[in-house]
């Protein structure tokens, strides 16, 4: 036999040796998977927390990409357009999470009853104590009225930076106990995680404005 045959037979001795350990192998890997519970099984359901964030925070955070959006385009400062454009692309980004996973919960995008009834889940009506309040005709803490809104679109220059500061550092600082309350009780770890993710950037962003706003020798709103 030549050393050309050999070295051929030898190679095939080899890989048939190969592919029948890796069949093995895989069913061991098999064997193990019938007997272990699937993540998919195991998951948390999601509950009413979970849901109710994940609809009120769309709301919340669209009303901040509206309000963004405008100041993208108006801001007479590059640095206020530059926060303005980070804010628009995380909350389009995180809201579309949320109304996915609503979707795949077989759940309304918006909820079809009163805001905010998830925090009040373990009795502790947490908003109440810590939100800010509410503005004249807002949904949630933090949310601009129809009239804010109306005054923020007519402004131009430096006005309309401080303005859209003042209303957006609010804006964070309603939401934020709703993240708050998302981080600690949400079953599903998606949810917490993203609820988390929102403290920790807003509340990066919320210095900022609280700094922008005092060079510009201007306070927040009461």
């Amino acid at each position: 036999m030549s050393p050309l045959v050999e070295a051929r037979r030898i190679s095939h001795v080899v890989v048939a040796i190969v592919a029948a350990f890796s069949l093995l192998l895989l069913g061991a890997a098999l064997g193990l998977l019938i007997r272990v519970p699937s993540f998919e099984h195991a998951a948390p359901e999601a509950t009413a927390t979970d849901i109710g964030f994940s609809q009120d925070m769309s709301v919340h955070h669209q009303q901040a990409v509206t309000m963004a959006t405008l100041a993208r385009e108006r801001a007479d400062d590059v640095a206020v357009r530059q926060l303005a454009f980070d804010i628009e692309t995380n909350q389009r980004d995180q809201i579309g999470r949320m109304q996915g996973w609503l979707s795949i919960w077989n759940q309304p995008a918006q909820a079809t009853g009163p805001v905010m009834q998830w925090m009040k889940e373990t009795g502790e009506h947490q908003h109440g104590a810590t939100a800010m309040p509410m503005s004249d005709g807002a949904l949630m803490p933090g949310m601009a009225s129809s009239e804010e809104l109306a005054r923020l679109g007519s402004l131009r220059g430096p006005e309309f930076d401080v303005f859209f500061l003042q209303l957006m550092l609010r804006h964070h600082q309603g939401g934020a106990p709703m993240a708050e309350y998302g981080a600690t009780h949400a079953a599903v770890p998606a949810v917490r995680a993203l609820a988390e993710n929102m403290l920790g950037s807003q509340g990066s962003e919320m210095e900022l404005m609280k700094t922008m706003l005092n060079q510009r020798g201007a306070q927040p709103l009461g």
